[in-house]
């Protein structure tokens, strides 16, 4: 009882009502923030349009597609409605943002839009920058059409510079199209500019809390979303994402209880509104929050829900964090024997299925089935070539890393000390050069971590340590990065700095 009052406690604190609390014989009403996307339709219309450009701004975005469907069934010349049933298919900031099928959903939706529905000119920018993205997808790859996008919403941002709702999808555009390379963050900070100042005088807009918190989701910028991440909850909470999404920034600034209050409490909303990729999404980052804390148990627990649940693997978002969250479970744990016995689902696409093919080949290497683990990389070497021909280098690129990491170990066990090193080296740096993705909280085991395991192995505890260290610099309050740190301390003897990781993980929050 105590331990759920405390969590109790800390939910209130930042906004999020846990699930137990959530429960009433009379629902809430429905809190969705404050919009205003002034439009030529009918004024009868203006609340419901306003209701789902809210819910849009959540990612709600089965909720807000119905939502424009009832602005149509009252004004069907309303060409906006059109354009927001489009909006519904383009996830700009999830994997895949299109897929063929929402592609021609949209392109037929915005066909709908004749001469002789009601628009602006404000309004025609939207709906022509839009309608890059649903345009010659035959010939053009989707990254061109969403600069296309982007710099056509700039313009529409340009010409309307007092229209809130016109800055913050601009914003949005730009964080869809910044670059996993850009380590100086360019597009983000972009954002920031725009949607900071607009923060300051709409304090109940979803969208705007909603994208800072994107913005900020990196380890440079992460502290400058905090006030977003605490306010998000509290501004949309009958949306499941927005109770998520704080713990982006909880994750990135190592404040594990509060993201486990942030995704419990979105676990179970996602539940009751049966969505079940929101679900699995916030399953996945409480699973990493658990194994953080070291509560072990209740991590084991939500991967037991998982295994109960009839999934559909082939849809990205439920197919990776199935697929992450036991995979997390037995390497964070060091639980070998298990990870070698992770199965891919055969309908996920390569470069999830890659996530249980890495496990099982690191498993296989710490265990010294070098003949496994050898073959599991060559799975993940394939893997890689399919996700090339494809021109999925972003994905490519993961599993290239996810295949060296196995090449390395399998090295280190076989005796080769200096070509595990320089492996894992420069896998590591290659790890860095990259943001990750919002789909997950982060890699199963950061490189930079492995390779202060690998040279703790070697007896270089000194160098060891300097690994340890820079992996918290980008990943505070990591467990096992922390317990290396200490114990590379303990074996060069260091005094001063076996004294501060143990004060470290004294002070890492528990239950």
């Amino acid at each position: 009882m105590r331990r759920y009052m405390r969590i109790l406690c800390l939910a209130l604190l930042l906004g999020i009502v846990p699930p137990i609390v959530a429960q009433h014989d009379h629902p809430a009403p429905e809190k969705l923030g404050k919009v205003e996307f002034p439009i030529s339709c009918s004024e009868a219309v203006g609340r419901e349009f306003n209701r789902g450009v809210a819910l849009l701004h959540s990612f709600a975005y089965s909720e807000s597609e119905k939502a424009f469907r009832e602005v149509l069934a009252t004004d069907p010349s309303c060409a906006m409605a059109h354009w927001g049933v489009a909006m519904t298919y383009f996830h700009q900031l999830w994997e895949p943002p299109i897929n063929e099928e929402t592609y021609a959903k949209g392109a037929a939706e915005l066909a709908q839009i004749t001469s002789a529905s009601k628009r602006s000119e404000r309004e025609s920018g939207f709906i022509d920058a839009l309608s890059a993205v649903y345009s010659n997808g035959d010939s053009q790859p989707l990254h061109k059409r969403m600069l296309t996008y982007e710099a056509q919403m700039a313009e529409v941002a340009k010409a309307n510079p007092s229209d809130t709702e016109t800055q913050v999808f601009y914003a949005l555009a730009l964080l869809s199209t910044a670059l996993p390379t850009d380590k100086a963050h360019a597009n983000q900070k972009k954002a920031v500019a725009i949607l900071e100042p607009l923060y300051a005088v709409n304090p109940q807009h979803p969208g705007i809390a909603h994208y800072l918190i994107h913005a900020c989701d990196n380890s440079e910028m992460a502290q400058r979303g905090v006030k977003a991440a605490v306010d998000y909850s509290k501004i949309a909470p009958s949306a499941p994402h927005a109770l998520h999404m704080p713990s982006h920034i909880f994750t990135r600034l190592g404040m594990w209880n509060e993201s486990v209050a942030s995704n419990q409490a979105a676990r179970r909303a996602a539940q009751e509104q049966g969505d079940v990729g929101e679900e699995l999404h916030a399953m996945d980052y409480l699973t990493y929050a658990y194994l953080q804390l070291g509560r072990y148990e209740d991590a084991a627990a939500v991967v037991a829900d998982l295994q109960k649940m009839q999934l559909q693997v082939a849809n990205f978002k439920i197919g990776y964090a199935a697929t992450a969250m036991p995979a997390r479970l037995a390497i964070e744990r060091g639980r070998w024997q298990e990870a070698t016995a992770l199965k891919p689902a055969g309908s996920a696409p390569p470069e999830v299925s890659a996530v249980a093919v890495w496990a099982r080949g690191i498993g296989a290497a710490k265990l010294g089935k070098l003949q496994t683990a050898t073959v599991e990389l060559g799975k993940l070497r394939e893997a890689e070539s399919k996700l090339r021909a494809a021109e999925s280098n972003y994905w490519a690129d993961q599993v290239s890393i996810q295949a060296s990491e196995v090449e390395a170990w399998i090295a280190a066990a076989k005796g080769d000390r200096a070509g595990a090193m320089k492996l894992m080296t420069k896998v590591a740096d290659f790890e860095d050069s990259m943001e990750k993705l919002p789909l997950t909280p982060g890699p199963i085991v950061p490189a930079r971590e492995q390779l202060g395991e690998l040279l703790l192995g070697m007896k270089q505890p000194g160098d060891a340590l300097q690994q340890f260290e820079a992996e918290l610099q980008q990943s505070p309050g990591r467990r096992n990065a922390l317990i290396g740190a200490k114990t590379a301390a303990q074996v060069s003897k260091n005094q001063e700095k076996i004294l501060h990781y143990d004060a470290e993980l004294r002070k890492l929050p528990q239950r």
